[in-house]
Parts: C-alpha cells; sequence; structure tokens
C-alpha cells in the first residue's frame, strides 16, 4: 500500500482518481484550491479513513510525505483558462516546480498531466509522442498549452539533473459524471444545451474532430502508467476513435430525446481542426486501451447531468 498524493483532487479527473486509488488499497492525500474543483465531487470519500483533504494552491510550495504524486491541478476548460490567464500559466508552471521539488524533497515519484494541447492545431495526424506541436504561442490559449509544454520542459530537465522518477502523460478529450456544467467543454456544453432544450451551439461548420475517453478509462491509463518500471518519455492517453463535433451534437439530441436545434458560432481562434491520438505507445506499453464505448459514456454523463440540473 502507497501513500499518494492527488493534486486538483476535487476536480473532475482527479476525484475519479482518488476514488480508484482508495479502492485499490492507498492512503489518499487530495490537494485543491477550489479554483474548479468541488467539495461536492469527494463528498462520498470524507468518511474512509484512508482520505485525507488538504485546501492548498499548488503554486505555493508545500512537502508532503507520500510515494507517489499525480499532478492533476491546472484548470483545463477554455471558459477557466482564459478567465485568468497568468493564474493558468503560474499553476502549470510554478505548480509543477513546487511538485517537482518535492517529489526530490520526499523521494516521490511524480506523473504530471500534460495535455493533447501542446500539439496545437496539429499539422500532423493522427498525433504521435513524437510529433513537436503547432502552438501560437502568443494567442488566447497560449496560457494553457505553453504553460503545460513549459510542466513538460521542467519534468525532463528535473528527472535528467536530478534523477527523479516522472511520467508525463498527454491527456486527450475526456467526459463522464462530475464535469462542471459551465466549463465550456464540447460534451458539457451539448448535454447541458440539450437536456434544458436550448440551441446547441456549433463552433465552425461542426466538421472538426476529437477523439473522447470516458473518464473511468482515462484513470485506469494513469494509474497503469505511474506503475510501469521505468520512464518512456510522455505517452497519449486518448481514445483513437474520432468524431466530428456535428456527429457529436447529434448524438447528445438523440440521448436526451430533445429537441435543441443547431445553431452555428464563428470558429475561435486558433481552435484545433482535427485531434486524435496514436495510442500505440500506451497500447505497448500499459497494455491499456478505452474500453467504455462513446455511446455508453455519453449516456452515464447525461444520466449525471439530468440529476444536477
Amino acid at each position: 500500500m502507497s501513500r499518494v498524493l492527488v493534486t486538483g483532487g476535487a476536480g473532475f479527473v482527479g476525484s475519479h482518481l482518488c476514488e480508484r486509488l482508495l479502492g485499490d488499497g492507498h492512503e489518499v492525500v487530495c490537494l485543491d484550491n477550489f479554483f474548479t474543483g468541488a467539495h461536492a465531487n469527494v463528498e462520498g470519500l470524507r468518511t474512509n479513513p484512508r482520505f485525507e483533504l488538504v485546501r492548498h494552491d499548488v503554486v505555493q510550495p508545500i512537502t508532503i510525505e507520500v510515494d507517489q504524486i499525480y499532478h492533476l491541478a491546472c484548470p483545463a476548460s477554455p471558459i477557466h483558462y482564459q478567465k485568468n490567464p497568468v493564474r493558468t500559466i503560474r499553476t502549470a508552471v510554478h505548480g509543477t516546480l513546487n511538485m517537482l521539488d518535492m517529489a526530490r524533497e520526499v523521494d516521490a515519484s511524480l506523473l504530471i498531466a500534460s495535455t493533447s494541447e501542446v500539439y496545437g492545431d496539429p499539422q500532423e495526424h493522427p498525433q504521435t509522442e513524437a510529433y513537436w506541436g503547432h502552438v501560437n504561442p502568443i494567442g488566447p490559449r497560449a496560457c494553457y498549452d505553453e504553460g503545460k509544454r513549459c510542466a513538460e520542459a521542467l519534468t525532463v530537465s528535473y528527472a535528467r539533473q536530478y534523477n527523479i522518477e516522472t511520467r508525463i502523460a498527454r491527456i486527450f478529450n475526456t467526459y463522464g459524471p462530475r464535469m462542471h456544467q459551465n466549463d465550456g467543454r464540447v460534451v458539457s456544453n451539448f448535454v447541458v444545451q440539450a437536456l434544458r432544450g436550448e440551441p446547441i451551439t456549433l463552433y465552425g461548420d461542426g466538421s472538426q474532430t476529437r477523439s473522447f475517453c470516458y473518464v473511468s478509462d482515462l484513470v485506469d491509463g494513469l494509474v497503469r502508467f505511474m506503475n510501469l518500471d521505468h520512464d518512456p518519455g510522455p505517452v497519449n492517453l486518448g481514445n483513437e476513435r474520432e468524431l466530428t463535433i456535428e456527429e457529436l451534437a447529434r448524438m447528445a439530441i438523440e440521448f436526451t430525446g430533445s429537441r435543441s436545434p443547431l445553431v452555428r458560432q464563428p470558429l475561435p481562434v486558433d481552435d484545433p481542426i482535427r485531434r486524435r491520438p496514436d495510442a500505440s505507445k500506451a497500447r505497448k506499453l500499459l497494455d491499456w486501451h478505452p474500453r467504455v464505448p462513446v455511446e455508453e459514456g455519453l449516456r452515464a454523463t447525461i444520466e449525471y447531468f439530468r440529476k444536477i440540473l
């Protein structure tokens, strides 16, 4: 049994990860500043004697004796990260630096949650880990994209210089229960609009693509990756099934029984046109692939939103 720290542990992915780690028998320290996390996400875990909740911002240094650190803390939706871009960069850079310092001090292994956004609007399709990306360093999304690219650079530099155990997970679009209803992400947007019978907002012509991974599949990938016996460099974690945004919108309408019309808006600046992981590295190294079909995961997500709305 290990003692494990999850930063951003009260967030969407973090709370599912805390649950999984407790289920596996570990002690879990959940650290969150509640900028985008929610107490409700971890309410059911508070009675577990192996669970500890610490209110803290990773931008401030901290030391906690643990064996493993999953560093997930960072706003990950455009609405949240563009609302306070300086704070977003600070979290990605200072937060990661503080976690690296702590990992070195307490001799813990560290997995950082990077993102498919490091590939920007990709000119290679599908995206492999060897692709360097096509990112606008001064655009409205740069606070997140470049923040995460810097976090990766810090992580590999620390590993080289101080010989600490690190893992870089490049996470593609993830969805499921406990998503924030106002986070501006495409799945939550479509589901909430469909359930309310509001017009569904399609940006651009709806032909741009994404690949959607259900949260339990992602968490399984993160745990397998952390427990791999060596650092293989960055690993993509995402679903290789590619959907157009319009296909997803029509699925949301069908599964909710909604009559919402589709309305089109201009595509946001630097919004990627195509996004799909090459996940062969994860398959080979981690024996991992997503098991939950989008249709099944979307229905579970709709039921969650039905309850909270």
